[in-house]
């Protein structure tokens, strides 16, 4: 079925699909906890050959669906993931389908992974005659620096585990119904940073009696950007930002302390353990040449995202049969944002793709992006990103990692 009748058939999903991306817009949900939208998919889902499995760490849950067909894939298992919560911030997209809870809205994506997803098991319910093998339907809540996915693993929702691992992420500015995609680190490593300076406050006017942190504290963020440039090969990539500053509460006010915070980009688990160790030095050696201290506090984020060579292929083979040789791209280099499906791809071999959702024949490089206000999706690229999960099952447990 990896042809047009594939594409052919998403579409003929597109109402269903379109609908229910529209009905999660709407009310979005934050972190672990998404119980509507979880209960509009399994509404969507209602009457499907479908085993459903939840846990009790978040409203996750895994939709199993066996295949009745014959071939050699029977003993084969493979999982698509959707994510399904939002982001914490107003939307200005004045979409008639816009977010009704201020404060809230989809501003990633998920709810167009989601409603893939359910095209997808939609889609391959309705084949399941045709293939032989088992598809997991991961649905799952805490993307946004929840660690859902984890929590997921945690309760055993993904057990026994699967052979072969797919997700979509879309990009609105990206080509419309492009597939992008490469082995190896697909996405970065995110970790926090959280440095509090000690000094001695006191009044402005008289600093020769106090110990003034700000000083220091700006030679930390000085020192952390050259500890980048000069401790790092460029070819694997590490980014630190600094984006909180704090101190003070008074003009007239010497504060006690400040305190810096951030973030650490990094694509390997070498480069990873070199950053929080050089964090830590810089700052309580920069601290001390002041006279002060400093509190280094790392927070852990997602791990690197990897995606494996054969699970890419797939993915740029089924691209191509759906779409043609201009659907698929290969990425010349990874991304530095952060995902927790690489949970899911530390133990099982797999791929995530980025899928161009940019109004068709715009100006795709002038679209806002994910995590703006204003940022829109031409839904006709759905059915094709339903179509691509689908597909790359469907070819999976039917060849397996050819």
């Amino acid at each position: 079925m990896l042809t047009q009748d594939l594409l052919d058939s998403a579409r003929s999903l597109s109402d269903n699909i379109v609908s229910l991306r529209r009905a999660i817009h709407k009310e979005p949900e934050l972190g672990l906890e998404t119980p509507k939208t979880l209960a509009k998919v399994k509404a969507a889902l209602a009457g499907l050959p479908l085993e459903w499995r939840e846990g009790p760490s978040c409203t996750g849950a895994v939709a199993t669906l066996v295949g009745t067909g014959t071939g050699p894939g029977a003993d084969r298992r493979v999982l698509l993931r959707g994510d399904m919560d939002a982001l914490p911030m107003d939307e200005k997209t004045n979409l008639e389908f816009a977010s009704t809870i201020p404060g809230r809205m989809h501003a990633c994506g998920h709810d167009t992974h989601t409603a893939m997803l359910a095209g997808a098991a939609q889609l391959l319910c309705a084949e399941r005659g045709s293939f032989a093998g088992t598809v997991d339907f991961m649905f799952q809540p805490g993307e946004e620096g929840f660690h859902g996915a984890r929590h997921m693993l945690d309760d055993g929702l993904i057990d026994p585990l699967p052979d072969a691992a797919f997700a979509l992420h879309i990009m609105p500015n990206a080509p419309f119904g492009v597939l992008g995609g490469r082995a190896g680190p697909l996405l970065a490593a995110a970790d926090e940073f959280n440095i509090t300076v000690k000094g001695q406050g006191g009044h402005a006017s008289m600093p020769h009696d106090c110990v003034d942190p700000v000083p220091g504290a700006a030679a930390i963020v000085g020192a952390i950007q050259a500890m980048v440039t000069r401790r790092f090969k460029a070819a694997d990539p590490v980014i630190v930002t600094v984006t909180k500053i704090h101190a003070g509460t008074a003009h007239n006010v010497i504060a006690d302390d400040v305190k810096l915070g951030g973030t650490m980009r990094t694509l390997s688990p070498e480069h990873r353990q070199k950053v929080h160790r050089l964090i830590e030095e810089t700052a309580k050696q920069t601290a001390a040449a002041y006279g002060l201290e400093a509190e280094v506090e790392l927070r852990l984020g997602f791990p690197v995202t990897v995606c494996d060579a054969r699970a890419v292929a797939i993915g740029s083979a089924v691209a191509k049969q759906i779409g043609g040789e201009g659907a698929w791209l290969d990425m010349p280099d990874p991304i530095m944002g952060a995902e927790d499906f690489s949970y899911v791809l530390e133990k099982v071999p797999g791929a995530m793709f980025f899928l161009g959702v940019a109004q068709e024949g715009s100006d795709w490089t002038a679209c806002c992006a994910i995590h703006s206000p204003r940022m829109h999706v031409d839904e006709n690229a759905l059915p094709r990103g339903t179509a691509v999960l689908a597909g790359c099952a469907l070819k999976f447990l039917a060849e397996g990692f050819a």
